[in-house]
């Protein structure tokens, strides 16, 4: 059973009257938090709900889901969990200050809650998933960041989940980063480290080599991003095409060593920026042949990213996303 499943008793409440309020995993799922972990505030921080069917199941109303969410903001921050919670209690709507407290002051309060909850991602208009995934990140929670990964790949597929939930909250990390005077860099390192290690353990069993059916994927020289060739990896072998994969700056010589080796169909080569993407060692490997005389073959070669844009190398496609270098790929693969 997922953790972002819940236990038991939030599932049996699923069921509850309408109006009742959200069950614990769906509101765990939409802060990008564990369902143990909102236990774990009921209990010592008293941030439970207010409602719970048959005095037993949580049923969270949206009043309770704010103060979550504001928990998480103050938490983003480096709040200790004790003195966030506090805050997050103490920033109930006006109707709710505790007495001798005026309606003023408790507004006064929350526009200082949201002031320092600021440090939260720019994300714009995206899955819901996205929204958890950026949470968990910012608090640098490995369990609950795994967990909504593996859940957003388990949904969507891979291709899906790589294109609108990772990328998008990879990007808004990347934003943050550049705005904010080098803050944030451990963020941006966390969370890819943890989509890194979500594709290995979502990705189906190594293909074994077909003749002629091999693809090779290699980031060029100089260049250390090797996120986007992962998953394109992983989404290969989910369709069943064999994948040789060299990750980052592999050196010009072992790069068409790998390829006179291995006999690639496809060759995909991956490039972040513009100072990466070399056109001559793309068209050197385009023209390298193997196999007997008289029936030689070469290999379809792929511009992969951004580096290529501008660029454009003659007679190599350069596939604008993931799903069409899939694609292309597949293709030349069976042809």
């Amino acid at each position: 059973m997922s953790a972002l499943e819940g236990s038991g008793e939030d599932r049996q409440g699923e069921g509850g009257p309408p109006g009742a309020g959200l069950a614990t995993g769906e509101v765990a799922r939409r802060l990008g938090v564990a369902p143990t972990t909102l236990r774990t505030w009921d209990r010592r921080y008293g941030l439970g709900p207010d409602v719970r069917t048959d005095g037993r199941h949580r049923r969270w109303t949206p009043g309770d889901v704010a103060r979550l969410e504001r928990m998480c903001a103050l938490t983003a921050t480096g709040l200790p969990p004790a003195e966030a919670a506090r805050m997050a209690r103490s920033e109930e709507p006006p109707a709710a200050a505790p007495p001798g407290r005026t309606v003023v002051g408790a507004q006064r309060s929350a526009a200082r809650g949201r002031r320092r909850a600021g440090s939260g991602l720019q994300l714009g208009d995206v899955r819901l998933e996205c929204r958890g995934v950026a949470r968990a990140a910012l608090r640098l929670d490995a369990v609950a960041l795994d967990e909504l990964l593996l859940a957003a790949i388990a949904e969507h597929g891979l291709v899906a989940a790589w294109t609108e939930v990772i990328v998008p909250t990879l990007q808004a990390v990347g934003r943050k980063w550049e705005t904010s005077g080098e803050k944030y860099v451990e963020v941006e390192h966390f969370l890819s480290w943890h989509v890194s290690g979500a594709l290995r353990r979502a990705s189906p069993p190594t293909v074994a080599d077909r003749p002629g059916a091999t693809t090779l994927l290699a980031c060029l020289p100089g260049e250390t991003h090797t996120l986007p060739l992962e998953v394109l990896s992983a989404a290969l072998t989910e369709r069943g095409v064999p994948v040789r994969m060299f990750g980052g700056a592999l050196p010009v010589e072992s790069l068409i060593a790998a390829v006179h080796r291995t006999g690639p169909a496809v060759v995909g080569l991956w490039a972040q920026s513009r100072t990466t993407a070399s056109r001559p060692l793309a068209l050197h490997v385009t023209a390298m042949e193997w196999g007997v005389r008289g029936a030689r073959r070469r290999p379809v070669v792929l511009t992969l990213g951004p580096g290529w844009a501008g660029q454009a190398v003659a007679g190599l496609a350069h596939p604008s996303g993931l799903a069409e270098a899939v694609a292309a790929m597949e293709s030349s693969v069976s042809s």
